[in-house]
């Protein structure tokens, strides 16, 4: 009896510490990740990323459109600004030959473009003086320099960097007035010179000299058919636009080709942003507007956006225009006084 209690009173023990030493089970720490799991983890997170880009990529167009919109009302404003200090609006200077003088108004004695004309009204009048006063050689240089600063409000964030560009372009690269040039600062803006064919004087710079520029004998190339606010020698005010302020266009964004952003081959996108009159700092409504792509369209209004092009109008309102716009309607926006009417439903086609 004695020996059944003894047996009942002996510790029961677990299981497993009734093996031996070679029958334990090792221990082995956290269970590891496969190689399966891992190529599954890569392969969700990439489609992820995939799903997202898109929508990325959207939301920072548009804040670099908006930026853009910005850049046109900015230079829109400053247009304003200097009609009402002045009477009327900039002149589009001499020629391509020639960059903005800081000694020559802004008026039809001025050889450099519109740009240079703004720049007091856009918070660079430092730039604006650069060279005032200085003789002939220091001038140059300091016109040279001017040549190759570049502005953000001149340029479009979706399409390049800031520059300045490489120049190409030999006659580019020496105007009359600054030191040859290495490189140029350029703009993806344009004035609207009107809904004529041509928006430069093809094969002419522009006076060989200020003393030629500036005598009353000199026989200037005739642009009566010019029909826009801004071109050869152009002093246009408020009253000449007959059409109406907020039906005729005042500036906008220019086509470029996209397969010369930078190196200065395109044909309407080779000079300095300060030169005189010519097809990078002018374009006409005599074409309907454009996304850029690789053909040679210099004369043309245009921009890297999918479908629109920003376009500043005379009353200072910033409008995205359609590429779809009708071609009629289109070249009589550029028509300072053509006396056409124009239905606000037909301006832009969504």
């Amino acid at each position: 009896m004695v020996s059944v209690l003894c047996l009942f009173r002996l510790p029961v023990q677990a299981p497993g510490l009734l093996r031996g030493p070679s029958q334990r089970r090792p221990y082995h720490g956290r269970r590891g990740i496969t190689l399966i799991e891992v190529l599954v983890v890569v392969s969700i997170v990439g489609l992820l990323v995939a799903l997202a880009l898109p929508a990325l990529q959207a939301a920072r167009e548009t804040g670099r459109r908006t930026e853009c919109v910005n850049n046109v009302r900015q230079q829109a404003i400053a247009m304003q600004l200097h009609e009402s200090a002045h009477g009327r609006l900039p002149t589009g200077g001499w020629g391509g030959a020639w960059v903005w003088d800081p000694d020559r108004g802004t008026g039809r004695d001025q050889p450099g473009g519109w740009i240079g004309c703004l720049l007091p009204y856009i918070e660079r009048p430092d730039l604006a003086r650069l060279g005032r006063g200085a003789d002939a050689v220091r001038k140059r240089q300091a016109l040279a320099t001017l040549a190759q600063i570049p502005q953000a409000v001149f340029v479009c964030p979706s399409r390049r960097g800031l520059g300045p560009f490489a120049m190409g372009y030999l006659p580019a690269r020496t105007p009359v007035n600054t030191e040859p040039l290495a490189a140029a600062a350029r703009s993806d803006y344009a004035v609207c010179a009107g809904d004529q064919p041509r928006n430069e004087i093809f094969g002419w710079g522009g006076p060989a000299s200020l003393a030629e520029g500036s005598d009353p004998s000199y026989a200037w190339p005739d642009v009566a058919d010019h029909t826009g606010i801004c071109y050869l020698r152009s002093e246009i005010r408020y009253a000449d636009i007959l059409d109406g302020k907020s039906h005729t266009y005042l500036l906008g964004e220019k086509y470029i080709r996209s397969d010369a952003y930078e190196s200065g081959l395109d044909h309407g996108d080779d000079w300095s942003m300060y030169t005189g009159y010519q097809d990078d700092i002018a374009r006409t409504s005599y074409l309907p507007p454009l996304r850029d792509g690789q053909t040679e369209e210099s004369t043309r209004f245009g921009s890297v956006h999918p479908a629109t092009w920003n376009a500043a109008f005379c009353d200072g309102s910033v409008r995205a225009v359609s590429f779809a716009i009708s071609q009629d309607v289109h070249r009589r926006l550029g028509n300072r006084a053509d006396g056409e009417a124009t239905d606000d439903n037909e301006l832009f086609v969504k």
